[in-house]
This record gives structure tokens, sequence and C-alpha cells, in this order.
């Protein structure tokens, strides 16, 4: 079982990272210059030049990847140490991937501008800010109020998950011969990530889309929806209809699940339209198996999980995407970036079929890609 040989190996590691000197302390001259009295070169010139920090310690290179533990790999609200191992995992694909030095921050913050206060206070540390695994509305608050910042403020559950599904949908309709943009597209799950996603499709040109929460379609005659779902309200169910996820699905071409496990059924999908793209992105554990969805009728599949031979998670795109912020000083990555990216995530793999439409998460020409795109 994976989770088990997970848990045993996060045991013989004692976690997944470590901090290492870039120079061994080999002699008191090297003490000196690294330390004090040495050291006060550095200081001054910082004070004199702020800017110098990128050049003289480690802010250049290194990511802050920060939770409040409130939406934690599909568990929900946790405490800040059982968010911990995901966390690290983040700052691990970081490294590995894109050679950039991330530490994870799990913080016990009891209000969205508590946690802003926060990132103020520790932002001179870093070059970026990673948001991660923020339950919504606060991840919208979070990242809006700390555009100000002077560096890349990113909730990658958002923006990186939605880049990673036009890619994936790119290449997806290709394989179905269908035009994405005239597809009827039902996305299941209105936080982060959802959200992010119905946003970024209707940037790229698709006009019929339809979101639905755990309360069934959004539309303009919900009288519960917060800030955020009433834009959702303006920008999807042009027809307004009512009902359920069985409703929203019927007749759809295009179903995306970033919700819970096991919300899918056959029947679910037996009621799409022919050579129905289904992406159950749920994580650990899908909306509905490969297996089962097929079955259902579905003609393409993709999860969010690695075993998946179509991966579609933020990790295709995170470690790229920061790498070109970072390269190229990006304070912002703007909508049109982000349809660029997902066009030449998804032009990587040339000759897309069902089996295999996604580039792996472990290509690390994908990170030159992606880095290329928004540098």
């Amino acid at each position: 079982m994976i989770g088990e040989d997970s848990l045993n190996l996060h045991k013989k590691l004692g976690g997944k990272l470590t901090i290492a000197s870039k120079l061994p302390l080999s002699s008191k001259r090297l003490l000196s210059l690294l330390y004090t009295p040495g050291v006060a070169s550095s200081v001054e010139a910082i004070a004199r030049k702020k800017e110098l920090v990128y050049q003289l310690t480690v802010k250049g290179n290194t990511v802050a990847v920060v939770t409040d533990a409130t939406a934690v790999l599909g568990f929900g609200r946790l405490s800040p140490e059982a968010a911990l191992p995901v966390m690290e995992g983040k700052c691990l694909l970081f490294k590995e991937l894109a050679g950039i030095d991330a530490f994870p921050l799990c913080l016990k913050t009891g209000s969205w501008q508590e946690t802003v206060k926060v990132i103020r206070s520790i932002s001179p540390v870093f070059a970026a800010i990673n948001l991660e695994d923020i339950a919504a509305p606060d991840c919208f608050h979070i990242e809006k109020n700390l555009q100000d910042l002077g560096i890349p403020v990113v909730h990658d559950d958002q923006h990186a998950t939605a880049i990673a599904v036009l890619a994936g949908l790119l290449n997806a309709t290709k394989i179905v011969t269908k035009d994405l943009k005239k597809c009827k597209i039902t996305v299941c799950g209105a936080g982060a990530a959802g959200n992010a996603v119905i946003r970024l499709l209707k940037d790229y040109g698709c006009r019929n889309l339809i979101a639905v929460d755990s309360r069934g379609i959004i539309s303009k005659f919900r009288p519960d929806l917060d800030d955020y779902k009433k834009i959702l309200s303006d920008i999807t169910n042009s027809e307004q209809i009512r009902g359920k996820l069985e409703t929203a699905v019927e007749g759809s071409d295009i179903l995306v699940g970033v919700s819970k496990k096991e919300l899918f059924s056959t029947d679910l999908i037996g009621s799409m339209n022919k050579k129905a793209i289904v992406f159950a992105l749920a994580n650990p554990e899908p909306e509905i198996s490969r297996k089962e969805a097929l079955k259902g009728g579905a003609a393409v599949y993709a999860s969010g999980s690695s075993e998946d031979t179509n991966q579609i998670n933020n990790a295709l795109i995170f470690p790229g995407l920061f790498r070109g912020l970072l390269d190229g000083r990006r304070k912002k990555i703007s909508s049109q970036l982000k349809i660029k990216t997902a066009m030449n995530v998804a032009a990587r793999v040339k000759k897309p079929v069902a089996g295999k439409f996604m580039p792996s998460v472990l290509d690390k020409k994908l990170v030159e890609i992606i880095a290329g795109t928004v540098n």
C-alpha cells in the first residue's frame, strides 16, 4: 500500500528537507569572511541599497510556502503540524525540479487578516510567497491584500491548477476532435481551484460554463452566494438553470472535478455527450476512478494523482512558474500569460492520445518551458 510505504519512508527520513551551507567552514579566514567581522560589509551595502539583498543573501532564490492549514490535501482544516508534510513536499519539488530553495511555514493564525500580517512581517527574507492549502474565500482575501508586497504572492492551488487544467483540455479536445471554446463544460467545486479554472477558461474564450458547489448549480437565483461565487454567477450559467450536479452534467462535453472523492458515478458520466472528457482532480482520491469513468462512457480521463498517466495537478506548473517569476523579477502573472503557459505545456506532448496527453511532473524540460514563458 502506497500510504503505508510513504509513512515508513517519512519515518526513515525524519522529514524531506535539510538546510546546508554553500561553503564548508574550513578555516578562520572563511569564518571571518562569512560571519563577523566581514559580514558587516554586506550589511552596510544592503542598508545603503536594499535591492542588493537579492545578490548578497539567500533572498533571490528563496520562496516561502505558506499555509494556514484550512484546506489540507482534501482533508479540510487540520493542525499546522499535520499540514507540514505537504508543505515539505512542495518545497522538495521546488528544489528538485526548479532549483529553488523553499521553506515550509505552517501558521497558527485565527483569521485571514492575521495571516496577511504574518506574511508581511516575514516577507523581507523571501523572493516570492507561495500560498498553499488555504480555504476559500480566505485564500482570495489573502492573495488580494498582498499584491502590494513588492514580491509575487501566488496561490498556486488557484493559478497553477487552472493552467494545468487548460493545458489538459487543449490536448483532450484535440483527441476527441471538439472545439474547446464551444464545449459545454461543468466544473464541480467552486472553491479556490474551481474559481480559478472557470475564470481562466472564460478568459480563453469558453462560453458554455456551469459551476456547481455542494449546494448545487450556481446561479443568480441563489441567495447564499459569497462575493466570489457571485462573480461566478455572472460569468457562468447563461441560461440560469437551477438544480443539482446531475442537471448540470447532463449533455456536457467536459466535466472537471475539483471537489471530493467518489462524487461522480458511472450513470452521471453516462449522461454526458459522446466523446466525453472527465478530469477527476480531487486529492488524495478522485471523484471517480479511471475504470469507472471509462465504464460510464468517458473517452478521455485524467486525475490529480501522480500514479495516473495523465496527472493534472498544480505540481506540473508551480516549479516552472516560480522559476520564471524569480528569474524575471516579476511581481504578477496576467491571465494572458497563464493562457500562453498552458498552450506551451500542452505543446510539450507532440501527439496527444487518450492514454497519454499530459507531460510528466518529473520532466525538467517542462520547468524550462514554463519559466521561459513567464520570464
